[in-house]
């Protein structure tokens, strides 16, 4: 499904977030009434519920009550929080890659007012979100993470890695001439702060990268063309590499039309959304051989045993860990902790999706 022309958004492009996730669409600042003048009529301190003990956290304001849920328990105790603290939290910091343990007591939270994610794709927790709630995601975090890991997987598609180690567990010495990364054409579709991430490591490989996001405009590094332009740019990529947010418009972008645009033994990297990927077609492309996938993000996720995507011919999968490295919890708790620094001071919050 390669789209038709986008209309004019003010938003700006984002993109896929550690394959942990893909950027949703739009991100802005936004003010938040001071957290510290709204509780005041109740003489309380300001709750806030958070996914790591507040030590861990760098740079937390005065003037918070804070509490912790790990998806596990409660301020050490199993289970989720009780209903007297629910009643006053007003913001919550939802566990990383456990969305599914808040969103039973999302309606219970009368006084909620933000919540803060650790992903970048918020496609889990916005459809859940109560009325008037701000959502905010980690934009930024797991740029580092994500772009590593889509150069590995490149890298290691093209170079035959995974061959190397099947030769290694049968003790074959496969020696042989592959492909490199250099020169190759790179198509980076979902030019947000992951897929400027993305090209800077890829640059002193020597490739030439040509950039796609949601809408066409100029950045640091060059032109940023269009969606509907990737039926011109697909032909012409060695290698693409999926870096989009999961909305209406990219779910199921990559389809047959998409995949027999690309040129023949072109290397489809994945580090977005499973679902941006029509897997079926796919499967047809890699049946025959005629296209490669490194994908760390599957449809179905996680993809069940016997599924014909475990063994079909030259794809490399990875499971779902692009934000998954020891890049990620620095990051994502210098975030918390500027985040709920502008909370309390009611200052405008980052990333807001809403």
């Amino acid at each position: 499904m390669i789209p038709a022309p986008a209309t004019a958004s003010a938003a700006t492009e984002s993109d896929a977030s550690g394959s942990a996730a893909a950027e949703p669409a739009a991100t802005a600042s936004v003010a938040v009434d001071s957290a510290a003048t709204d509780s005041a009529a109740t003489g309380s301190a300001p709750v806030v519920l958070l996914p790591y003990p507040a030590e861990q956290v760098p740079g937390l304001p005065d003037g918070l009550e804070l509490h912790t849920f790990d998806g596990d328990a409660c301020d050490g105790r199993p289970g989720p929080p009780p209903a007297e603290l629910l009643a006053r939290v007003e913001m919550l910091v939802t566990p990383y890659l456990r969305t599914g343990t808040v969103l039973p007591f999302l309606g219970s939270m009368p006084r909620l007012r933000v919540v803060q994610t650790q992903t970048a794709g918020v496609d889990d927790i916005a459809p859940h979100l109560p009325a008037g709630v701000t959502l905010c995601n980690a934009r930024g975090v797991h740029d580092a993470s994500t772009a590593e890991l889509a150069v590995a997987l490149a890298l290691a598609s093209l170079r035959d890695l995974p061959g190397f180690v099947r030769g290694q567990d049968a003790e074959q010495w496969r020696s042989g001439f592959y492909p490199a990364l250099a020169d190759k054409r790179v198509l980076i579709v979902g030019y947000g702060s992951v897929g400027a991430a993305i090209e800077a490591r890829l640059l002193p490989f020597e490739v030439e990268v040509t950039r796609v996001a949601r809408t066409a405009r100029t950045a640091p590094q060059g032109p940023v063309h269009s969606l509907a332009e990737l039926p011109e740019l697909l032909p012409h990529a060695d290698v693409v590499i999926l870096a989009v947010p999961l909305t209406d418009q990219t779910r199921h972008l990559v389809d047959a039309r998409f995949l027999a645009a690309m040129r023949d033994g072109a290397l489809l990297v994945n580090v977005a959304r499973g679902a941006v990927v029509r897997t079926d077609d796919l499967l047809a492309e890699l049946t025959v051989g005629r296209l490669r996938a490194a994908l760390d993000v599957t449809d179905p996720e996680p993809l069940p045993a016997g599924h014909p995507l475990w063994h079909a011919p030259g794809v490399l999968i990875s499971p779902h860990v692009g934000g998954s490295s020891s890049a990620f919890l620095p990051r994502a708790q210098r975030l918390i902790g500027a985040q709920l620094t502008r909370f309390a001071n009611g200052e405008p919050l980052e990333n807001v999706m809403n």
